[in-house]
């Protein structure tokens, strides 16, 4: 029996955008910008203090306390925008460059560094905010959105998940099987993918022919959208239609916010090896703090005592990330074989074994 015709979806290519560049409102008006001034305030010590803490994050990995870090400088306004707006029931499937949404969820940022650090392998406390743990095989956790969406669909909740991905991940195979299924079933489930133009040193020209990743949402039968990554305000308009959308049982929805990663992949990274500082400098003054900042001014909000005391927080969660990370101990290793299954099977015992035997003969 054929399947009933649906009206064809069609997807703006031109991003919403409800800040300009300038810091001034744009002419939207589909969206509002009707916030409490406590939320617009709120928005901006978000976003600041994210950038503080990825500062800190990368000084430590430049100081051995972290084996790896991936920064999300410039990604502020696309993270802190898309959680803020979600219910604290809301399951979040994060990829590993989210600390922006850690910090939104009321994730101590010494819970995430225990993460990199690898003393806590599974995310510290993460799961108690509805936060699945950092998922670095990319793409996978779209999949585990996916089924957390159907299980909540089958019990009857009105939450929602959101996969978070970038551009590279769209590649896939298991981001293709995601997406699909949410279609097919309808879940309420959310695709937010950040398009940050780099999958480490591929361009986005280079992962897709399509005109843009939201487009790829046609051909699963979900409305897709793009929005501006680096208008804060944007993002939290578009997540909150789309979440309001799939609460009322209408399926998911794919979101692109197009954005820019202004620092490297991971620590481990040398962007100058692959796009030039033109490029660099053109993002730079699209860069979203200061954006939010001169909005905030435009409408009488942003004052010095409203600078100071989100001068005050970053400085004291950067200290409380430094004084939970610096000389930690690390993790006993037989966590990593006792931790799988209710008894040990003898194929991880004889692992093991080796394992520990390495160890000793390089103490």
């Amino acid at each position: 029996m054929a399947r009933k015709s649906q009206t064809p979806m069609t997807v703006d290519l031109e991003p919403v955008q409800l800040v300009g560049p300038d810091g001034t409102p744009t002419a939207e008006e589909r969206y509002s910008r009707d916030l409490s001034t406590e939320t617009l305030c709120w928005l901006y010590e978000m976003m600041v203090v994210t950038r503080e803490l990825d500062d800190e994050f990368v000084n430590l990995q430049r100081q051995g306390e972290l084996a790896l870090f991936t920064p999300c400088r410039g990604q502020e306004a696309a993270q802190v925008g898309a959680a803020a707006c979600l219910r604290a029931t809301d399951w979040l499937f994060p990829q590993y460059r989210e600390l922006g949404v850690y910090l939104v969820r009321g994730i101590p940022p010494g819970h995430v560094g225990a993460a990199w650090r690898g003393s806590w392998h599974g995310g510290l406390e993460f799961t108690t905010k509805c936060c699945a743990p950092m998922s670095v095989p990319v793409g996978t956790q779209t999949l585990h959105a996916v089924g957390a969406a159907m299980a909540a669909q089958r019990l009857g909740e009105d939450s929602v998940t959101v996969a978070f991905l970038g551009d590279g991940a769209t590649s896939e195979g298991d981001v293709h099987e995601a997406l699909n299924l949410a279609g097919v079933f309808r879940v309420p489930c959310l695709f937010y993918v950040q398009n940050n133009q780099w999958a480490i040193s591929t361009p986005v020209r280079k992962q897709t022919a399509a005109v843009s990743i939201a487009h790829k949402a046609i051909g699963y039968g979900m409305p897709g959208i793009r929005v501006d990554g680096n208008d804060v305000l944007a993002c939290y308009a578009v997540m909150a239609e789309a979440a309001a959308r799939a609460r009322a049982g209408n399926g998911p929805s794919l979101i692109e916010a197009v954005t820019y990663r202004l620092g490297p992949h991971t620590t481990a990274d040398d962007p100058t090896r692959y796009r030039d500082q033109q490029e660099l400098d053109r993002w730079l003054a699209l860069d979203p703090i200061p954006r939010f900042r001169r909005y905030l001014q435009g409408l009488g909000l942003w004052s010095q005592s409203l600078e100071d005391r989100v001068a005050a927080r970053s400085a004291g969660q950067r200290a409380e990330l430094r004084d939970a990370v610096f000389d930690a101990p690390d993790f006993d290793v037989d966590e990593l074989f006792t931790a799988v299954y209710a008894h040990i099977t003898p194929e991880l015992e004889a692992q093991r074994r080796q394992l520990r035997a390495e160890l000793a003969r390089t103490e």
